[in-house]
């Protein structure tokens, strides 16, 4: 992607010179070193990426013998370069900062980060934009990650914005042993605006705003302390921790790299990410390999297009999880979805329904009938009553199942439906018991409020916290299901946390621990 200039005549005044003037202290030039071979580490370490793999073999599109060594161009053409370049943040000059254009323009490294950037920087812009925040910062994961979705620090920072494990969880984005969101080129880059408004609202100030997210407002405040109050990012440089001091140059220098590339002759390395993907929300278990062998995909290509699963799994047992995919297999996949999901599913996921890693994958067995053997036992319909459910809009087989009294396989077997996934205004057939049809057949006709009632009124599950369980109308009720907590119940209704649930339900920590499918709590007051 070739980047338009935008020129714009700025005095020469409000920016620094060759002439600015500063003794480096020992420990700067230590960490400059230190913050060098770190950036030369990620910028190697995106020869890992299939999609960068694949497209350096396919193309051959390495490193020009032409590049214009960046040592060789003057100050003053750097200059006048970087005053050129349109941004709200400025972007002054000094030989700090000169290392780092050259650092980066004299990588071979710069080929594919500019290749990448075709891929990642419409995501990026499109949610900075959103937020009302300069775009430029769309240059910060290329200091963070080298844009690499995958990239792990030495201190436990991911992904493309380099969230630590705590900022991450702040910010709502799922960490657990098969889900890492920091490594989701969206879901993280949503993350990192938020992070980045806050503390714009902080400083006012984007070279510090710049800082604090590398080294934390904390540290930024120090530093500002121990500057007797300046808060100019160059008055307090020597105060930052030292793996800080260079986080500016760098932004500076890969923001010279990535509108000045043209100038140093050198050609980005087509990167063949798709430019046009699609999204499916995924709502059941789903190993990566099952939709690359059904698609006829490369399973290298999937875990690129979606790095957040840690494992090739997706393990939406209570949640919904998307799938991104080129947008060409889109719509193969919702054609093909029951055969992807039924896939060998045994394989990655035992008959217990638990998840599991398998420790090998043997292609040769994968359409083994025993492979197809299913657990579920269709029930008698002997002495039963079948009735007719309309879908309502709002239903789902959880709150049907639920309605009735009957497992949600039941009704998945009495009505063919092969997932979870009903239409409104679709008639479903339900057996109950002769002596209870009575109970059950103004279901269809009763508002929800009714049907929750006929639910939960006659209940026999008993709360942990509370053994004595009684209906009270004036609340919403849930049943949990398998797999479910808390935290993932809240999420379903807006305006409610995990906390609020223990407290209209008097849970105690020991009580959530010991939570049960098929127990019944109070949601909030009906409105």
């Amino acid at each position: 992607m070739k980047f338009k200039k935008y020129f714009l005549i700025i005095a020469a005044s409000c920016f620094f010179t060759t002439a600015f003037a500063y003794t480096q202290p020992t420990d700067t030039i230590v960490a400059q070193t230190d913050d060098s071979e770190q950036i030369e580490s990620d910028l190697d370490s995106l020869l890992s990426l299939w999609y960068v793999k694949n497209s350096i073999v396919s193309t051959n599109n390495n490193v020009s013998e032409k590049t214009v060594d960046a040592k060789e161009i003057p100050d003053s053409v750097y200059i006048e370069r970087l005053n050129a370049i349109p941004s709200l943040m400025e972007l002054p000059y000094n030989q700090i900062i000169r290392k780092y254009i050259e650092l980066y323009s004299n990588r071979k490294s710069a080929h594919i980060l500019i290749g990448l950037s075709d891929y990642y920087f419409p995501i990026f812009e499109q949610i900075l934009d959103q937020y009302e925040l300069p775009l430029e910062l769309k240059y910060l994961p290329i200091i963070e990650s080298a844009l690499n979705p995958r990239a792990v620090s030495r201190a436990g920072a991911t992904g493309l914005w380099q969230f630590m494990f705590g900022t991450g969880r702040m910010y709502q984005l799922e960490i657990n042993s098969f889900v890492d969101e920091r490594r989701d080129p969206v879901k993280s880059s949503y993350a990192a605006a938020k992070f980045l408004s806050h503390l714009y609202g902080v400083y006012k100030d984007w070279t510090l705003v710049i800082a604090a997210y590398n080294c934390g407002p904390g540290n930024v405040n120090k530093a500002i302390r121990r500057a007797n109050g300046k808060r100019d990012y160059w008055d307090i440089y020597p105060y930052l921790p030292r793996e800080t001091r260079g986080y500016v140059p760098a932004f500076i220098g890969a923001a010279y790299m990535m509108n000045y590339y043209e100038e140093h002759n050198i050609t980005p390395t087509h990167i063949k990410m798709p430019m046009m993907t699609d999204t499916v929300m995924i709502d059941n278990k789903l190993h990566l390999q099952q939709v690359a062998e059904v698609l006829k995909m490369s399973i290298e290509e999937l875990r690129d297009l979606n790095p957040q699963y840690k494992k090739d799994i997706i393990p939406a047992t209570g949640q919904d999880y998307p799938l991104r995919l080129p947008l060409e297999y889109s719509m193969a996949f919702l054609d093909l979805q029951d055969s992807i999901y039924a896939y060998r599913d045994t394989f990655f996921f035992n008959p217990k329904n638990t998840i599991i890693t398998p420790a090998k994958y043997n292609k040769k067995n994968y359409y083994s009938a025993s492979n197809y053997k299913s657990t579920y036992t269709p029930p008698s319909t002997k002495n039963m009553t079948k009735l007719t459910y309309t879908v309502k809009e709002g239903d789902n087989l959880g709150f049907i199942s639920d309605w009735y009294d009957v497992s949600i396989a039941d009704l998945q077997y009495w009505n063919n439906i092969k997932r979870n996934t009903i239409r409104i205004g679709q008639n479903l057939s339900v057996y109950v018991p002769n002596k209870k049809a009575y109970k059950y057949k103004k279901i269809n006709t009763s508002d929800f409020n009714q049907k929750n009632t006929v639910a939960y009124k006659s209940t026999s599950t008993k709360s942990a916290a509370n053994s004595d369980f009684k209906y009270d109308a004036k609340y919403i009720y849930y049943r949990i299901k398998k797999g479910e907590n808390l935290w993932t119940i809240a999420k379903k209704y807006p305006g409610i946390s995990n906390t609020d649930l223990m407290k209209i339900n008097n849970f105690t920590e020991s009580d959530v621990r010991v939570l049960k499918a098929g127990q019944v709590i109070k949601i909030k007051e009906k409105s």
